[in-house]
């Protein structure tokens, strides 16, 4: 298994439409690469980070390769216009040592 971080800081007032086009084009790279799918998290002044999982470093690697990483243009639109330029970043990518993390619903 295969883990990425990200961060990125969204324009005050684009929050939704960030979170609508990540959401959309994470489901089409799932769709296209096989990856197993993000978490998308909120902190303050417009900071999001994401973590990513793959099956391993090879389909993350062909995705991040490939032209524009997914074909849902609406969506890929919608994501970048809304991050605050040059502000997008990878902060970790390497395989998962250990997973202890259950998906639980509240």
């Amino acid at each position: 298994m295969f883990a990425v971080i990200y961060r990125w800081r969204v324009i005050s007032g684009l929050e939704a439409q960030f979170e609508q086009g990540w959401r959309a084009g994470t489901q089409a790279i799932a769709a296209e690469f096989g990856g197993w799918g993000s978490r998308l998290h909120k902190g303050e002044g417009g900071t999001y980070v994401a973590y990513a999982q793959w099956p391993d470093e090879t389909r993350w690697r062909k995705a991040m390769e490939s032209r524009m990483h997914h074909s849902d243009d609406v969506a890929r639109e919608q994501y970048r216009s809304a991050i605050d330029p040059g502000s997008f970043e990878t902060l970790f990518a390497g395989p998962v040592a250990h997973d202890l993390l259950e998906l639980r619903r509240a």
